[in-house]
């Protein structure tokens, strides 16, 4: 019986935890789940008969050496600034391990290591990065098959709320880590198009925008990822004259989100004294200019410039920020107030489904001719459980996991997957599962 070390159970872990324990006995698996809340393990794992739920602490060195030590395969789930200490474990226990986050440069050294050990570690085989590399990579390789030379790529991403719970004036709710939302796109934005390079600071990012519409889902906002341009190198695509990745939002979430940036208030370096005493109106006043008689909302409305009856501030009249609701979160950051705000109002309900919305847009050179090219992806959550988010993490991860186990992948060393050993299987695969991207254009 080969053993499945889980780190990590938190909201994206459902199915693959769900698939782990499905396939365990055709497989003869014991899927392990370790968590810091026992209970959130356990409930995961469901009694299933061949799952256990332990307690973890990743800062403890014996029970984290033992427990990767028993498993034949480490996924580690656990935040990104954990997966270096997981790695280092696993080499010296000689493990082979997944995690859906992006190699950190911490892991990346360790390739030479893990290839004279014969082993696998497989990074960003989740859904971006992971579903955004394999689907690019199939299509880019096949334009490159047919003698084609790609000029432009750009991939989009967005989590979002389906259409039938979309029911807040922003068209969004978290359907994943609040606070990765509240601190997204923080630093300087980088990308290269039609051959010339730009830089947007982190205070310009949510008013450069662009909109792309996705199969029959409608219109979309999109604001640049951090850095674009690595992925010229990763894509095996230096000469590139445009090569852009973006997160896309619903239209107008971007122009009232850049309130908050333009406040201050996703600053996430220091604490405000005093916080739990503040209630939210006066949270938003400590950021304004002038102590005159105006009202928050209308200090707000001068010092932006934004209408004070107009949709911006209808959105943020919404979030309850002009209310005296009390903070009660002692000495936090203003990111940190920011989210509890969010949390409160953004959150998925029982009934609501989420969206998973991603599309590539390949403009390449074939027979003399320019020809654009557009690979779609839209997947629906099931419920609050097997959310879209969920369903595109964590089952990349299962299959990968299953992969390793059974031979099929023979590599060795750090790997990310761009190349068909990888994608083509799990591709495939992702396609019972509702994962299926519409492909629009000639190739």
């Amino acid at each position: 019986m080969k053993k499945i070390l889980v780190l990590g159970a938190g909201l994206s872990t459902s199915c693959l935890i769900n698939y782990l324990l499905k396939h365990s006995g055709s497989s003869d698996w014991m899927v392990i789940v370790a968590d810091s809340n026992l209970q959130t393990a356990a409930t995961k794992v469901n009694n299933h008969p061949r799952g256990e739920a332990v307690v973890f602490d990743i800062f403890n060195q014996p029970e984290r050496k033992r427990l990767i030590s028993m498993a034949d395969l480490v996924i580690s789930m656990l935040p990104a600034r954990f997966h270096p200490m997981v790695a280092e474990a696993c080499l010296e226990e000689g493990k082979s391990m997944l995690t859906a986050s992006y190699v950190s440069p911490e892991i990346r050294r360790l390739d030479y290591q893990a290839r004279q050990k014969g082993l696998l570690f497989l990074n960003e085989i989740g859904v971006d990065p992971g579903i955004d590399h394999m689907s690019a990579m199939r299509v880019i390789n096949q334009i490159r098959e047919k003698g084609g030379k790609i000029t432009g790529f750009r991939s989009f991403t967005g989590g979002l709320i389906a259409p039938g719970s979309d029911n807040n004036p922003w068209n969004y709710k978290f359907t994943w880590n609040p606070r990765n939302v509240v601190l997204a796109g923080q630093g300087t934005s980088m990308y290269i198009r039609d051959g010339r390079y730009k830089f947007i600071p982190y205070h310009q990012l949510f008013r450069q925008t662009e909109k792309c519409t996705v199969l029959d889902h409608g219109d979309f906002d999109v604001y640049a990822n951090r850095d674009s341009l690595k992925y010229r190198e990763i894509y095996s695509l230096p000469d590139i004259q445009t090569m852009l990745r973006g997160t896309m939002r619903r239209p107008g979430y971007c122009q009232a989100w850049d309130v908050f940036v333009q406040l201050g208030i996703t600053d996430d370096s220091y604490t405000i004294e005093g916080s739990e005493e503040m209630s939210y109106r006066e949270f938003i006043d400590a950021f304004l200019p002038g102590t005159n008689g105006l009202s928050v909302k209308e200090k707000l409305a001068r010092h932006t410039g934004i209408p004070i009856n107009g949709e911006i501030m209808q959105k943020l009249t919404w979030l309850g920020i002009f209310e005296d609701t009390r903070i009660n979160l002692k000495n936090a950051t203003p990111a940190q107030i920011l989210q509890q705000i969010l949390e409160e109002k953004w959150r998925l309900e029982e009934q609501d489904q989420d969206m998973l919305v991603m599309q590539h847009i390949f403009d390449f050179e074939l027979n003399g001719k320019n020809v654009t090219h557009r690979s779609s992806l839209v997947v629906l959550g099931k419920d609050r459980s097997e959310t879209a988010m969920a369903i595109t993490v964590g089952t990349p991860v299962a299959i990968a996991a299953r992969l390793v186990l059974n031979g099929t992948f023979r590599a060795t060393g750090v790997h990310i997957p761009i190349v068909p050993e990888f994608y083509d299987p799990i591709l495939q695969e992702l396609e019972s599962y509702g994962v299926c991207f519409i492909e629009e254009g000639e190739i």
